[in-house]
């Protein structure tokens, strides 16, 4: 079954359990479909409800809740294509100096107010300002100068990006209201938020639960569940009991041998797809990853396929780049092979071995994905039997996005990057440009590599030279990618859901079977 399973992904087709249970509805589903009450056990926290400011804007997890209140400028639909969102059209002018984006009409705000233009050009010069604290500041600040001619809006390209428009359905792409905002201010939009989403907030507990109710004006369509409930439930094997008990009817990121055996099991299901998340270990370069021997040693004793096989139950694809096969500059001649021996021959050259290790801390979360902590345990494993004694301190994913942003991660640091739109500049740009706050890697040579292709017009030879950063990288070792994660998704037979290949769980996207 796992040879299987490892097959079927890497043919890039994906992996689909969609194991339907013919048996009768459990009671929670009949119920939900009677009261039009939805609970999902999730997986993190929500520590703001600012979308486009502050570590919460740029973690690809939360993105389905933001997604649930608040619209992005441009939708990107579950396959990753892009469809119209508050923007109905967009693009720039024949040399590239302006660009254009016209905005959805007869759109309102969960108070009732209208939508318009207005939010639009307040979003983006919002988030482009830096006193706003916005992590992706140097990526809207590329645009400005608009004006505004009914529902069409104008700006100046002010440093050409070729993503800018891709940004805008990706992270801190959001639309909040001016007139609103303006009035309640920073703390008043925390205690009470609105957007123009297909769901309005309703109660929030923090760490605890989010109540949300359906917003019957969208304008997509108001969604089939009348509230949706969503329990914080940063513990797997709680999820686990949550889904299983019916306290919940749809769960995700849980063990993938509890996935196996909970979608047998008569009223549940699940959906297995890999999504745009890369299991990855952030390099610092600080310490003993200042030696490249260390950092080429600790990639060689790493058996990914074993782990895949072992722990993940052949759900996962192994990865050499921070760029996976759906990815425009993934190059699958960049490989990077197990070979302990090889290992143990860099680490000696540097005069280290079993006798006498390499020693440096890995930080890591635990249950945030599935068996995050034991993939750290197995690699620290691997690590000893070549001359690496590895020290794991275990954090949340809040601290993570804290550490990373000070850039004090420890010397090696576990994470899953996303990437849902597909480009090489929100993978191996803004994971190893010396400049994004996003980066712990900083070392000179890199920058100098990377920072011409931000700007590069050229679409062909944009690609090439990510393509050549990305062979660079791991001929130096400066990062150390794991594998393509494929996402668990557990729910109730009486539930219909549909995956999204951002990993984003997405309640409007559900609907009674």
């Amino acid at each position: 079954m796992t040879q299987t399973r490892r097959a079927f992904l890497q043919t890039g087709i994906g992996l689909g359990v969609g194991l339907s249970a013919l048996g009768k509805l459990g009671l929670s589903a009949a119920v939900a479909q009677e009261s039009g009450d939805l609970t999902i056990a999730y997986n993190v926290n929500l520590p703001s409800w600012d979308p486009t400011t502050g570590p919460s804007a740029v973690n690809p997890t939360i993105q389905g809740i933001y997604q649930s209140v608040f619209d992005q400028f441009i939708l990107q639909k579950p396959d990753l294509t892009f469809d119209a969102g508050l923007l109905t059209e967009w693009g720039w002018n024949e040399d590239k100096t302006q660009v254009f984006m016209v905005v959805r009409e007869g759109v309102t705000w969960h108070d009732g107010s209208p939508f318009s233009a207005e939010d639009v050009v307040f979003s983006l010069e919002r988030a482009a300002k830096p006193e706003t604290g916005s992590p992706m500041q140097f990526v809207w600040s590329k645009i400005g100068n608009f004006t505004i001619e009914g529902n069409r809006i104008t700006g100046d390209v002010i440093e050409y990006d070729p993503t800018i428009f891709k940004w805008m359905s990706f992270l801190t792409g959001y639309v909040l209201p001016k007139a609103y905002y303006e009035e309640v201010g920073p703390e008043g939009f925390e205690a009470a938020p609105i957007g123009t989403g297909p769901y309005k907030v309703d109660r929030f507990e923090r760490n605890a639960y989010l109540r949300l109710v359906a917003n019957p004006d969208y304008w997509g369509g108001a969604p089939a569940f009348e509230t949706v409930t969503i329990k914080f439930v940063t513990d797997a094997a709680s999820r686990v009991a949550e889904v299983e008990s019916g306290n919940s009817l749809v769960t995700l990121e849980i063990p993938y041998e509890e996935y196996d055996r909970l979608v047998e099991k008569e009223g549940l299901t699940g959906e297995a797809h890999p999504v745009s998340d890369i299991g990855m270990i952030f390099l610092n370069d600080i310490d003993v990853m200042l030696d490249k021997n260390v950092r080429l040693a600790a990639h060689h004793a790493i058996d990914k396929q074993l782990i895949i096989d072992r722990l993940l139950r052949g759900y996962g694809v192994p990865l050499a780049t921070l760029e996976t096969p759906e990815y425009a500059a993934y190059d699958p001649s960049i490989t990077f092979e197990h070979d302990p021996e090889k290992a143990k021959e860099l680490l000696a050259a540097s005069g280290y071995s079993t006798d006498n290790p390499v020693r440096f801390t890995i930080q890591t979360t635990r249950g945030f994905k599935p068996k995050d902590y034991e993939m750290i345990q197995a690699i620290v494993g691997m690590w000893r039997k070549v001359g690496i004694e590895a020290e794991i301190e275990v954090y949340e994913i809040a601290k993570h996005y804290e550490l990373r942003a000070a850039d004090q991660l420890a010397p090696a640091a576990f994470y899953n990057w996303g990437n849902s739109v597909g480009d090489p500049t929100t993978s191996t740009g803004f994971a190893m440009f010396g400049p994004s706050p996003h980066s712990v890697w900083d070392s000179e040579d890199l920058v100098a590599k990377i920072a011409p292709l931000w700007a590069e017009q050229d679409e062909e030879k944009r690609i090439q030279g990510w393509k050549d950063v990305s062979r660079y990288i791991a001929e130096e070792c400066y990062v150390i990618p794991l594998l393509q994660y494929v996402q668990p998704i557990v729910h109730d037979a009486g539930i219909s859901v549909v995956p999204h290949a951002s990993g984003a769980l997405l309640p409007a996207l559900m609907t009674p079977a």
